[in-house]
């Protein structure tokens, strides 16, 4: 079963539940998606890591073929190829590696080369097996260090998703089974649940919320979960003491009883749901 933990933007607390819930679920495997600012190791400290490169093609052009004949910038509708002064250029950022500017050339003067574009690191806390997928800087698009990344699961897998709804969330949830929607209960909050709850019904997915850092009901939130039929999973306070304690790293279902406890509830509550 593979659960997926999303919300709408950053600092809602999807990282928080992804990893106390991989915490109490014993043999499992975490999976870091959020590839552009992974901190979910931050929690699990994993021990014996190890490192993958990840890589993509980039075009190469052969200079003593290319006639500049332009039919790979007429193909390119991604607009990642350029002819400037008898000189091709590619603009890596745009590139999506689909090799069809080679396929286009008549002169077979487009090859194809490996460009890393990230990495994948591997450890373990405990019996939680943590994967981290790690985006280069600068590189524009993290899908292929989540797809590479996704391959790591195996059994119970927590999939600790990317804030938003774009192309990198959605690659994480096709592989899902169920979506948490962590939200927070103030009209912003509410805005992004909404969204993130559209793309995940569009994908076929079940869906929960939790509702996070609760200073007093939110009645729109409500009644959005009760018109949909989203079950609640967790109303967690908002509590300076528990921030306290994740903004030092602390897996709180490891230290805390009474957290240790919600997170074992919140699991049995999933598989009903799935």
């Amino acid at each position: 079963m593979k659960i997926a933990c999303l919300s709408g933007k950053g600092g809602a607390g999807k990282t928080f539940i992804a990893t106390n819930l991989a915490a109490v679920a014993g043999k499992c495997t975490y999976i870091d998606c959020d590839v552009e600012a992974p901190n979910g190791h931050l929690f699990f400290k994993p021990h014996t890591i190890t490192s993958q490169t990840v890589s993509t093609t980039a075009p190469v052009f052969d200079a003593q073929r290319c006639t500049g004949c332009k039919q790979c910038v007429k193909f390119c509708h991604f607009h990642a190829l350029v002819y400037i002064k008898s000189t091709p250029m590619v603009f890596g950022e745009a590139c999506h590696s689909c090799g069809g500017c080679a396929i286009a050339c008549p002169y077979e003067a487009i090859t194809y080369a490996p460009k890393a574009v990230g990495a994948i690191e591997t450890g373990h806390h405990g019996d939680v097996t943590v994967v981290t997928g790690i985006l280069n800087p600068g590189e524009a698009s993290g899908v292929p260090i989540i797809k590479r990344a996704l391959q790591q699961a195996d059994g119970l897998t927590i999939l600790d998703c990317p804030p938003g709804s774009a192309c990198s969330v959605t690659e994480t949830i096709m592989a899902a089974d169920c979506c948490i929607l962590v939200a927070e209960p103030t009209a912003f909050g509410f805005h992004n649940v909404q969204m993130v709850y559209e793309l995940a019904t569009l994908l076929g997915k079940p869906c929960g919320v939790i509702i996070n850092k609760e200073t007093a009901p939110y009645p729109p939130l409500d009644a959005f979960c009760t018109t949909q039929n989203l079950p609640i999973f967790m109303r967690i306070p908002y509590d300076i003491a528990l921030a306290q304690r994740i903004g030092q790293g602390e897996l709180v279902a490891e230290t805390l009883p009474q957290q240790r406890t919600q997170f074992a509830h919140l699991l049995a509550q999933i598989g009903g749901l799935v």
